[in-house]
């Protein structure tokens, strides 16, 4: 990469020429990389440059002289504000487009040597690309003696009032903007993020798309809650779907929404949910899948890619609730899963009692530790199956997986770098037979991605 040869405020034409990994278009000027935030590929636009870096700029729109027939009009009102959507300014056509070229992308990047051997398929995209979120987390601030709930701007500690998200269900903001309204008519005191005074800082609201049940819970500094029956009756009475109030104490100064106290304060500690044949019962810090919907065709891709036939044994490594082995356990002899987390291998261990999978067990530990432990015992599993969080997989765990060698491993990412660097470490015995994207977050610029690996044949 050049030097770069540009200056702040400078202006010129750009050739938009791919997507970046967040969303941003990709063009070069005399050879060196500008990310310019709501260009289309295929467009020419005139661009100022905003901020340099070593090796790349960031640029502004000025004008565009070539329109991109994929471009369209945000339907959001405060798309260009937000930042919580990257590609409402494209088709849903080219969206999906889009996110598999990020992928090939990734792979000609950091696996070239597999990239021509690889088939990536066309991205897996939904019949209605909005309203999928079950979950929101609106943060709570005072303007005079308003009371606003939303997000922050983009790069900035200034919060956007969010009435309708476009990408949430619609009961989700209904009662976050009741719940709003409802604490500033009783007079509830709001955190301020500057003098970090006030009780009432986010409204987290999650509702079960298939069972419609929906827990309220609100995220405060201390334990007290002034006028709290009053609260409870008027949500209860304004929105009949909510089978849960709790308050969740988070009273450090930090960025991370919830604390570790929560207190029940009406009707049921959890809500039901059901995905596929499987049932879940959430309580409010449970991590549970943002788009019920799109997670059924990506765990029915994961199953695709393991390939069981009822004599398998799986390893779910990085198991959090267990969702992924239990979508597996029908056809599998045997599933054991682990995490490092206690709690998340607690409420494993409840969802395969609950479904009555005898043959599902979950361990407190890191992957890597246990598939060493087991190989010992002379247990080496068919098929490993892998969702780690967006770093990708430990290099400890690689080496684990290699010399204890399943047949077949399916790796699901939410990150096609370091999806792509790992593949091209495990390809060194795994052929990687394909990489499935799935869009799991519509108008953002993630992408999910479902590989199949298979052992190579010993010669």
């Amino acid at each position: 990469m050049n030097q770069v040869t540009m200056e702040i405020g400078q202006k010129f034409p750009l050739t938009i020429k791919r997507l970046g990994i967040n969303g941003e278009g990709v063009g070069f000027y005399k050879r060196n990389v500008v990310f310019v935030k709501g260009a289309i590929p295929g467009e020419e636009v005139t661009v100022k440059v905003t901020k340099l870096q070593r090796n790349f700029a960031e640029a502004e729109i000025l004008t565009i002289r070539k329109r991109s027939e994929s471009r369209q009009e945000p339907p959001c009102a405060v798309y260009e504000q937000c930042g919580g959507c990257q590609l409402q300014h494209m088709t849903y056509e080219a969206q999906l487009l889009n996110k598999r070229d990020i992928v090939v992308q990734a792979m000609e990047k950091y696996a070239r040597d597999i990239a021509e051997h690889t088939e990536i398929r066309p991205t897996l995209g939904m019949d209605n690309p909005w309203n999928y979120r079950n979950k929101s987390q609106f943060q709570v601030r005072k303007e005079g003696k308003r009371v606003y709930a939303g997000l922050f701007t983009e790069g900035s500690n200034k919060l956007l009032n969010i009435n309708d998200c476009l990408v949430q269900h619609p009961i989700t903001s209904r009662i976050t903007v009741d719940a709003r309204k409802t604490l500033q008519k009783l007079g509830v005191t709001i955190y301020d993020g500057k003098t970090l005074n006030g009780l009432v800082r986010t409204i987290v609201v999650r509702t079960g798309m298939r069972t419609g049940e929906t827990q309220l819970c609100i995220v405060t500094t201390r334990n007290e809650f002034p006028h709290k029956e009053e609260f409870i009756a008027r949500m209860k009475k304004l929105h009949p779907a909510i089978v849960s109030i709790t308050q969740n104490i988070n009273r450090e100064k930090t960025s991370l929404i919830f604390g570790d106290e929560t207190i029940v304060l009406d009707g049921k500690e959890t809500i039901h949910e059901e995905l596929g044949e499987l049932a879940f019962d959430l309580s409010s810090r449970a991590f549970f899948q943002l788009n019920p919907e799109q997670t059924v065709h990506l765990y029915n891709e994961i199953k695709k890619a393991a390939a069981l036939t009822g004599k398998e044994t799986v390893v779910d490594a990085y198991c959090g609730v267990g969702t992924i082995g239990l979508w597996l356990a029908g056809e599998a002899k045997e599933v054991r899963g682990m995490d490092i987390v206690p709690e998340s291998i607690q409420d494993a261990k409840a969802n395969a009692r609950n479904h009555g999978f005898k043959h599902a067990r979950y361990y407190t530990g890191s992957a890597e530790d246990w598939l060493a432990r087991w190989r010992r015992e002379g247990f080496t599993p068919d098929v490993v199956t892998v969702d780690p969080p967006r770093t990708g997989l430990a290099p400890s765990f690689i080496k684990t997986v290699l010399k204890i060698q399943p047949k077949r491993i399916v790796y699901t990412s939410c990150n096609p770098s370091t999806l792509t660097k790992d593949l091209k470490e495990l390809s060194k015995l795994y052929d990687v037979k394909y990489i499935q994207p799935v869009d799991m977050f519509p108008q953002t610029s993630h992408v999910e991605c479902v590989s199949q690996l298979i052992l190579k044949e010993k010669r």
